[in-house]
């Protein structure tokens, strides 16, 4: 059984920093891509960030510069280190996985429907 847990949601000022992490168990793909969706009313999550097997990144334009995705493999888990938050950036935001997205190298953060597993979210509020 494939489980998400985020977790390093709270409540910070505008400026201020985050760093949300995600434990991954049950998910044994050597091939693979992961990443973070906040959401958007009415709509699917919005792509924040991706990371493949292969250790490349994307980020939506909106956050590029400001945050960071990462993996340790060795404990299975994924992070997304945000800085300069604005409030903005006030949102659930929600870890996912699933299979190797070759865009993530151009640059492309794939639609939330390319990941068959996602967690439960963690909350990050920004005020101002």
């Amino acid at each position: 059984q494939v489980q998400l847990v985020e977790s390093g949601g709270g409540s910070v000022q505008s400026g201020g920093s985050l760093k949300l992490s995600c434990v991954v168990s049950g998910y044994s793909h050597s091939r693979y891509s992961m990443g973070w969706f906040r959401e958007v009313p009415g709509k699917k999550p919005e792509g924040v960030a991706a990371i493949d097997s292969d250790g490349r990144t994307s980020y939506a334009d909106s956050v590029k510069g400001r945050f960071t995705i990462s993996e340790d493999k060795n404990k299975n888990t994924l992070y997304l280190q945000m800085n300069t938050l604005k409030p903005e950036d006030t949102n659930m935001y929600y870890c996912a996985a699933g299979g190797h997205y070759g865009g993530i190298a151009l640059g492309h953060v794939p639609h939330a429907d390319w990941f068959g597993y996602m967690g439960q979210g963690t909350h990050v509020t920004v005020s101002s």
